[in-house]
């Protein structure tokens, strides 16, 4: 069967790969598995000289590789090599840090020595999806290399040109034959992929339902998962909040990869008393967004990935609206052929509507009424998901305590855009998923943490 790339700029088909056999695959894992068991007797100073390597790599590339993104699923070319540079970040983060992170620490026992030492665990596979089809790969694959794991990827079938690449990058990297090697398969094959003994664990980046198929299928093997699901991340604005920083804050975040990311802004919770000027500023912002070809640098909003999963945006948008919301802006099709949806805003938006309950993976901002700060906080964690959120205040000391300790979420924002950072934990709670990526905590998710005890 093949698998084919397909432009939703213009429904082109861009190129077709031939998937992987079963026994290709089964043959690809065996050989990364050997490479694993010399890639974990490996030096810090070995896996940092790589990650280096990486990191220049990618930097020599990311013109092409914006490009490439924006060709198979849409992404303004601005924002590509945006997330490129951070690609190459993650890198060079893990290769400073990681010694330090994975070093032993010693704990003082009745024993003349015990401590807790960090092992490598072995092939990791990565189930990953296509809005950002680098950046969530490169945030997992730095980490694992530099702990001495080594990965399988199975990307989105809609990017294999970008499942390539990343194989590509790792080789010209200078790292180990097929410490890394990308699968072109359909989900159909992970679970049997999952059930392979070598495979020692899993990491998905999806939507809600594909992350509980994983963890059900990796559970009954009693193998590690850690699943970075769907988001609803919920921006609260306050009373006494600065309206135009937020607006222009609240837009950008929505908009961001055309809507298309787990933390996008999704919903805008407005205390009453200041509803009206924050639309109107919201409303100013959101209007002036272009909307156009993703090779054009002044493009703010492509395409989205695929016709089919702007038509289910579509959809949500128009349910809204028959149970009462009001669509101020957008919410229309473009005419011919393509993946389009302009910039929408849904005012009186309420519990029971799509809009309020559901993931809007898309351009469509939910405006959504509170009568003050505690009703606003409640109705911000009244969703299934806790990825992000924000909280938009001039007291900064209220706001710090509004994030800490009264919102549900994996990352919580004080007058700023929820965002992804190599030094900081990422991950989420409820159905956004558990385990997080990144920082200290990211590298210790794929390791056996190992008591060690001499009398």
């Amino acid at each position: 069967m093949d698998i084919f790339s397909v432009n939703p700029a213009n429904g082109k088909a861009i190129d077709h790969y031939r998937s992987h056999t079963n026994k290709e695959v089964k043959l690809n894992i065996e050989q990364t598995h050997a490479a694993w068991l010399k890639w974990k007797e490996s030096s810090f100073t070995a896996r940092s000289y790589y990650l280096i390597n990486m990191a220049k790599v990618l930097l020599s590339q990311k013109n092409e590789l914006a490009r490439l993104m924006a060709l198979e699923m849409g992404k303004p070319i601005k924002q590509g090599i945006a997330e490129v540079e951070k690609c190459a970040s993650v890198c060079e983060y893990y290769a400073k840090n990681a010694a330090g992170f994975l070093k032993d620490q010693s704990v003082k026992t009745e024993a003349s020595k015990s401590f807790v030492t960090f092992e490598p665990i072995g092939v990791v596979l990565a189930i990953m999806p296509w809005n950002f089809p680098l950046w969530q790969v490169f945030r997992f694959l730095a980490p694992a290399l530099a702990a001495g794991n080594c990965g399988i990827l199975k990307h989105a079938s809609n990017v294999p040109g970008c499942a390539i690449a990343i194989q590509e990058i790792v080789e010209q990297s200078g790292f180990p034959e097929n410490v890394f090697q990308t699968i072109l398969v359909n989900s159909a094959k992970i679970d049997k992929i999952i059930e392979n003994p070598l495979i020692k664990a899993v990491t998905i980046t999806g939507s809600t339902n594909a992350g509980k198929k994983v963890a059900a299928k990796a559970g009954s093997l009693i193998k590690k998962t850690v699943l970075e699901l769907g988001g609803s991340d919920a921006y609260v604005i306050l009373e006494d909040a600065d309206l135009d920083k937020a607006a222009e804050i609240c837009v950008n975040s929505r908009l961001i990869n055309s809507g298309q990311s787990c933390i996008a802004a999704k919903r805008f919770i407005v205390v009453k008393s200041v509803e009206k000027e924050f639309i109107k500023l919201f409303y100013e912002k959101m209007n002036a967004k272009i909307m156009g070809d993703p090779l054009n640098e002044a493009t703010d909003i492509g395409p989205q990935a695929r016709v089919d999963l702007r038509n289910e945006l579509h959809n949500q948008v128009k349910r809204s609206i028959k149970k009462g919301a009001k669509c101020i802006l957008g919410g229309e099709l473009p005419k011919g052929n393509n993946a389009y949806y302009p910039p929408t805003i849904l005012t009186k938006v309420k519990k029971g509507m799509p809009a309020y309950d559901e993931e809007l993976f898309g351009p469509v901002a939910a405006i959504i009424s509170a009568r003050d700060e505690r009703d606003a906080i409640r109705i911000a964690n009244d969703s299934i998901f806790g990825l992000g959120a924000a909280v938009f205040t001039t007291d900064k000391i209220k706001g710090e305590l509004i994030a800490s300790t009264q919102i549900e979420a994996g990352s919580c924002f004080v007058n700023a855009m929820v965002k992804s950072d190599p030094r900081l934990p990422f991950g989420g709670i409820k159905e956004s998923g558990y385990g997080r990526e990144l920082g200290m905590f990211g590298i210790h998710e794929f390791v056996n943490i190992k008591t060690v005890w001499v009398e």
